[in-house]
């Protein structure tokens, strides 16, 4: 059964902007633990690389707490959702601290698509429940 569904657009150059105005606070953030070390590697070989990354992961978690319902409040933060990739390349979302709790306790998951061009990142996420 469905429980929620959420999308999300967002523009690279605004996200771009933001990072120039804010640099490392901004994307500290917004990333998870495992997130950030991907960025900053992206970021190291191709900027333009490196914000994608980080605009598809701001469009990721928007589009999911919008899924679970509740926005960006508790148990809801940017950095306890991330999204990394499987060994098949596919998106993933792996929750952390109070958010795993509330997720696991109504058996719920998560399914997600990311993509971007040029000047747009954009994500759909469909959670299921049992």
């Amino acid at each position: 059964m469905i429980y929620g569904i959420g999308t999300d657009i967002c523009d690279v150059r605004r996200i771009a902007a933001t990072w120039s105005r804010r640099g490392d606070r901004f994307a500290e953030r917004v990333l998870g633990l495992h997130e950030i070390e991907v960025f900053r590697y992206r970021l190291a070989k191709v900027e333009s690389r490196g914000i994608s990354y980080l605009a598809t992961r701001f469009s990721a978690k928007e589009a999911f707490s919008k899924a679970i319902g509740m926005g960006m409040r508790m148990p809801m933060t940017w950095r306890d959702c991330e999204v990394v990739k499987a060994a098949s390349g596919k998106p993933e979302i792996r929750l952390h601290g109070a958010l795993a709790a509330w997720f696991d306790a109504r058996q719920l998951r998560a399914h997600v698509s990311i993509t971007d061009e040029t000047d747009y990142a954009a994500s759909f996420v469909v959670i299921e429940a049992p």
